[in-house]
């Protein structure tokens, strides 16, 4: 008994040594938790939205400021005509414009009846209904605090128009993320094994004696599977045109440009991992594990970012994902040209650069 005990402790030992195993008994469940918990929500907070006020009269100043002054929406800006209405959808940071018909305090004092027109960028449809539907309430509970005053019930109508996606097809959503997701896991896990292959088989000598440079071996890794990854993409966009009906209103040239530098961001970002990885295996948990979670709850996929907390928030900066999914569906649905989408083409760019510079640097010329 006493030996058993001892082995037992033997094992404690092993593992508490071990910070790979604490990481993931301990480290792991902390952090899906926290993901899960605050990044999976159907409530949204802050969302941006437009105003465009044709009657700029006491109620419509009234209830502007009360829409706004709810945790749910910010006036990010004012419209002055309905031309402006898709050059904002088409930059991605609005998601609503109100629309408040001329004369609307007239019209509701003489009339009883006043218009708001509700215009929602669909492109995420589940986004669009909650906004509409959050709009809506608001303006109920306005319309029945002034029905306590007057004998003759006031009534405010909404229209709500969902912009670019007027059928809310939930496939809008999701190809663009899917498509995102199969690039970014596929391509990072293709690469994050090769020079761990290397090591592990023991053929990385052969190539540190070798006079090729380190930035030759980084980049000669990349380049076979960039062509691999294209025909992978050409697919699934192929697919998404053919069989799922995904409109590509823009240009198919500049979408697969975006794509491929995607691509090769991907292919860095796992050649990345390969470099600090000891092993396949390991290489393949970071991968899986350290890319999936992210890339599905904090790119904007199913959630909206908005109304995530401040810091996951700030973490969602760094994911190409979340850029990727802008240009996509901004290319697809909104047939934007690059001069709409030139921000979070050189952020993907950048951070191509960067983890292709890391990868460099932290490729080891002597084996331990």
């Amino acid at each position: 008994m006493k030996r058993f005990i001892g082995f037992i402790k033997k094992e404690f030992y092993h593992i508490f040594r071990d910070r790979r195993s604490l990481f993931i008994l301990f480290g792991m469940p902390v952090a899906q938790i926290m993901l899960f918990g605050f990044a999976i929500t159907n409530e949204i907070n802050n969302v941006d939205i437009a105003i465009y006020d044709k009657s700029n009269d006491v109620t419509t100043q009234q209830l502007i400021s009360k829409i706004t002054s709810s945790k749910y929406f910010t006036n990010k800006q004012r419209i002055h005509n309905e031309a402006e209405i898709e050059s904002v959808f088409k930059k991605g940071k609005v998601k609503a414009v109100l629309i408040f018909e001329k004369d609307f305090d007239k019209k509701l004092t003489k009339n009883h009846q006043a218009t708001v027109q509700i215009i929602t960028d669909a492109t995420d449809p589940n986004t669009a209904n909650t906004i509409s539907n959050y709009v809506n309430s608001i303006l109920k509970n306005y319309q029945q605090e002034k029905n306590k005053e007057v004998k003759l019930a006031y009534q405010i109508v909404p229209q709500t128009r969902m912009y670019y996606n007027p059928e809310l097809k939930s496939v809008f959503m999701f190809v663009p993320g899917v498509m995102t997701i199969i690039l970014m896991l596929v391509s990072a896990m293709m690469t994050s094994i090769s020079i761990t292959r290397e090591k592990e088989m023991g053929t990385m000598e052969i190539l540190l004696v070798s006079p090729i440079k380190p930035y030759q071996v980084i980049i000669g890794k990349v380049f076979p599977y960039i062509f691999l990854s294209i025909i992978n993409a050409a697919v699934i966009i192929v697919l998404s045109i053919f069989i799922f009906k995904m409109p590509v209103e823009g240009s198919l040239f500049l979408l697969g440009l975006e794509s491929i530098l995607f691509i090769i961001n991907a292919l860095s970002l796992g050649i990345l991992i390969s470099t600090i990885s000891e092993t396949q295996q390991t290489a393949m948990m970071v991968s899986l594990m350290g890319l999936m979670l992210p890339v599905i709850l904090l790119s904007g996929f199913i959630f909206p970012i908005s109304s995530m907390p401040l810091p996951l928030q700030i973490i969602s900066h760094i994911i190409p994902a979340k850029w990727f999914i802008i240009i996509l569906k901004a290319i697809m649905l909104k047939g934007v040209g690059i001069s709409f989408i030139w921000k979070e083409t050189l952020i993907i760019l950048g951070m191509t650069l960067f983890f292709m510079g890391l990868s460099i640097k932290k490729y080891k010329i002597r084996l331990e």
